[in-house]
């Protein structure tokens, strides 16, 4: 099993990094801070006290949030028990008329920290007690210190908040990676198969028809696995080739091709479509094919034949049958018989194309045009 962090956990060492470099400055500040006001310690013993805590929690925190498997709840919550104490100890270090308390900023790692964690909650959690708890032990609530508890608890969701996009963000990215690798092995084998046994099944084919007896009989087998192979590929190529509520209309048409009979050409590139209009173009075209069946014969061959322009779709459906008599398909339809106009025309007229029926002893081709959509 591979032991690569994911692209979340990735995102949150690295924060938890900058966290530890940013706990190293703040820790300098309040230190540097609690050394200058010394001369306002009610309890000189107790204040440095304080300060070796933050020293040597500092130390331990940015040991312990290094391992991803040591962020626990019980960490987070004993880095915030440890801001929340160093405020609660103030009044008791310094005296109720104090000003500044003892760990200053000091305590924004335990805030940042439950915000990468625990991204927007964890930010908003840990900034309101924070904020709740520096003001409750003020003697006076002036401008000054309700401005830092109001940054201290819009900071936390907007950090949280950060935090979450930049984790989504390098998920996708890795996504996006990993399917761009997968879809280039998938060209490398399509060349490989279309190199070696595409042609070996072509060749097995043409020549068992030769042939003729037993051989035809395997000629025969292999054209239907060189046709069930050239749609595994096509298949294959439109995998992550479109985009949610999208079908490619390459690999649906293909699917329409039954033994001999029916002779599929599309483009070499995925065709997406939304997923509604290429099932009634798939439909539509599987009506034609019906009608040759059961009008010609069942063992008539038919062609199929996909054109994809910037603009527009072209698809046409031939056969070589007798045509369709003068007159048939208004007789049809005064019999109630709406196959043509339902199936075929009326499919494809309400997704805003043509349908043009060209018929005679040459035989019956349907050809669309559909409008196509733009690509996103």
């Amino acid at each position: 099993m591979s032991t690569t962090p994911s692209a979340a956990v990735a995102v949150e060492n690295r924060l938890f990094g900058a966290l530890a470099v940013l706990r190293a400055v703040v820790l300098l500040n309040a230190v540097g801070l609690n050394i200058y006001r010394a001369g306002n310690f009610e309890r000189p013993a107790a204040g440095a006290a304080c300060v070796a805590v933050m020293i040597a929690w500092t130390g331990f925190t940015t040991w312990a949030y290094a391992g991803p498997r040591r962020r626990t709840a019980l960490l987070l919550g004993a880095d915030l028990a440890v801001a929340v104490a160093l405020l609660l100890a103030t009044p008791v270090v310094k005296g109720p008329g104090f000003q500044a308390s003892v760990p200053g900023y000091w305590v924004i790692g335990a805030l940042l920290a439950w915000a990468i964690h625990y991204r927007v909650i964890g930010g908003l959690i840990a900034g309101t007690v924070l904020a709740v708890t520096d003001l409750v032990v003020r003697p006076e609530v002036g401008q000054a210190e309700y401005g830092h508890a109001f940054l201290l608890v819009i900071g936390g969701p907007i950090v949280g908040y950060m935090c979450a996009s930049l984790q989504r963000l390098a998920a996708e990215r890795d996504r996006a990676e990993r399917s761009a690798a997968a879809a280039e092995e998938r060209a490398r084998l399509a060349r490989a198969v279309h190199d070696g046994v595409l042609q070996v099944l072509a060749l097995v084919q043409r020549r068992g028809k030769e042939l003729g007896g037993e051989a035809a009989e395997l000629g025969v087998l292999a054209d239907r696995q060189e046709r069930q192979l050239r749609a595994l590929i096509q298949a294959q190529d439109a995998v992550d080739s479109t985009g949610p509520g999208s079908v490619d209309l390459v690999t649906e048409l293909v699917g329409l091709e039954r033994d001999h009979r029916v002779t599929v050409s599309t483009p070499g590139t995925p065709v997406a479509l939304p997923v509604a209009t290429a099932r009634e173009i798939v439909a539509a075209t599987r009506s034609c094919l019906e009608n040759v069946e059961r009008h010609v014969g069942p063992q008539a061959p038919a062609w199929v034949l996909l054109q994809a322009f910037p603009d527009r779709l072209e698809l046409s459906v031939r056969d070589d049958g007798p045509g369709i008599p003068a007159g048939r398909l208004d007789e049809a339809a005064a019999q109630g018989r709406l196959g043509v106009t339902g199936s075929i025309r009326g499919r494809i007229t309400d997704l805003g194309g043509t349908a043009e029926l060209t018929t005679g002893p040459f035989g019956t081709e349907w050809e669309f045009v559909l409008p196509r959509p733009p690509s996103h």
